[in-house]
């Protein structure tokens, strides 16, 4: 890589949203200042170049850029390996509200995508030429679904909603129903959690790996397991309650969100801090929405 190319500027356009995306995948290079993401530092070799482009591709608003220069194609790392079989899609939606989305490679050779990132038929055929078949697209709720239907015709996938947010999607192919846990396929198991809407909903794969959507996270800020209280469209009463509902019966060790970090810990830790944080909920009382108040 050219010497000119590792010292060309580096910046965060006005159009952030302060999402947090390019914090998780370029930390230390993006940082949070005064309410949204800025350059830092210039990268100083090439692994910090790739990070940068990691980063950029990942930007629902496409904010990341480079002074008088485009972004590298070569350099886009999506669909980015988290663990064997586990995939950050990349290219956030400004349609989901910047949220992440996944692939999971199943046992069979197929692949399921939970939540959707930005739609493309380019994208769709480097997921697909990725990963192979996928077999269905999970949402985990309403504020993730813009693409769902896309990503599944493209796919001849399943598209999978709970009734409770059916309105978001409502030629979906599968829906689920009430409260219970259900299984959806051999080993992923989709546990509704009403509280950031009435249809959220957690799916659980292999007891490995959780896909959150909105219901928690990982805070960097608390190096712990959060629910996002200033930012919850329905009830955190019912959050709290779904919570203790719930939390006996997840066993994971990736808790995977729509927004927020991603964070990987022994089961046992992660059932710990999941049995803490369904006890803190039930402290938490109904407060206006307030995106400035996330703990990221």
């Amino acid at each position: 890589m050219e010497p000119t190319e590792m010292n060309t500027a580096w910046y965060v356009d006005s159009r952030c949203t302060n999402c947090d995306v390019a914090r998780q995948l370029a930390p230390g290079l993006i940082e949070e200042i005064d309410g949204r993401a800025e350059v830092v530092r210039q990268p100083r070799d090439e692994a910090e170049v790739r990070q940068l482009h990691t980063a950029a591709y990942a930007c629902h608003t496409r904010s990341i850029r480079r002074d008088g220069q485009r972004l590298d194609p070569g350099l886009d790392p999506f669909p980015l390996a988290l663990d064997t079989g586990l995939y950050l899609c990349g290219h956030n939606s400004p349609h989901t509200a910047a949220a992440n989305s996944y692939l999971l490679r199943r046992p069979s050779g197929t692949a399921m995508m939970i939540d959707t990132p930005r739609w493309s038929e380019a994208l769709a055929a480097r997921y697909e030429a990725a990963l192979g078949p996928v077999t269905d697209v999970l949402i985990t709720h309403r504020d993730h679904a813009a693409h769902g239907r896309q990503y599944a015709d493209r796919f001849g996938a399943q598209l999978w909603i709970h009734e409770g947010d059916l309105d978001a999607a409502p030629d979906a192919d599968h829906v689920l129903h009430g409260t219970e846990p259900a299984e959806i396929a051999e080993g992923v198991i989709a546990h509704p959690l009403p509280g950031h809407t009435l249809g959220s909903v957690v799916y659980v794969a292999d007891e490995r790996y959780c896909f959150a959507g909105d219901s928690f996270y990982w805070s960097r800020t608390t190096g712990d397991l959060e629910v996002a209280d200033s930012v919850t469209w329905y009830s955190i009463t019912e959050l709290a309650a779904s919570l203790a509902r719930t939390a006996g019966r997840l066993r994971f060790e990736w808790v995977l969100p729509g927004h927020g970090d991603r964070k990987h810990l022994p089961p046992e830790e992660m059932s710990r801090r999941l049995h803490a944080l369904a006890a803190r909920a039930q402290t938490l009382e109904p407060r206006p929405v307030d995106f400035t108040a996330l703990l990221w």
